[in-house]
């Protein structure tokens, strides 16, 4: 079997053959690319549908964290002023009942 120069310049460009099933490859590779996509976008339309249940959990959880925060930092706040103030107190307490011992 000897090549002639017709197959040869056969063989360097695609026959019409060839080419339509090169144009059936790439077709398919096209809609699976658009399946792909269309996936890809239904995954991320449920995922924005749980946007709003986020936020409502999200409030929630705001919420009830607060007065825990609120509960502690006033009470820190309260600490401080029975510290600042205790004494204070505690020493007019002392005198008075001293002085009432001494009426009495």
């Amino acid at each position: 079997m000897s090549m002639t120069p017709a197959s040869k310049s056969r063989s360097s460009t695609p026959t019409v053959f060839e080419q339509q099933r090169e144009e059936l490859g790439m077709e398919q590779v096209l809609q699976n690319i658009n399946r792909l996509n269309r996936n890809l976008e239904s995954i991320i339309a449920v995922g924005n549908e749980f946007s709003s249940v986020e936020a409502l959990w999200s409030q929630f959880e705001n919420f009830m964290g607060r007065p825990e925060e609120e509960k502690v930092e006033s009470g820190a706040r309260q600490n401080e002023e029975h510290h600042e103030e205790g004494p204070s107190e505690l020493h007019n307490q002392n005198l008075a009942d001293e002085k009432s011992e001494l009426d009495g």
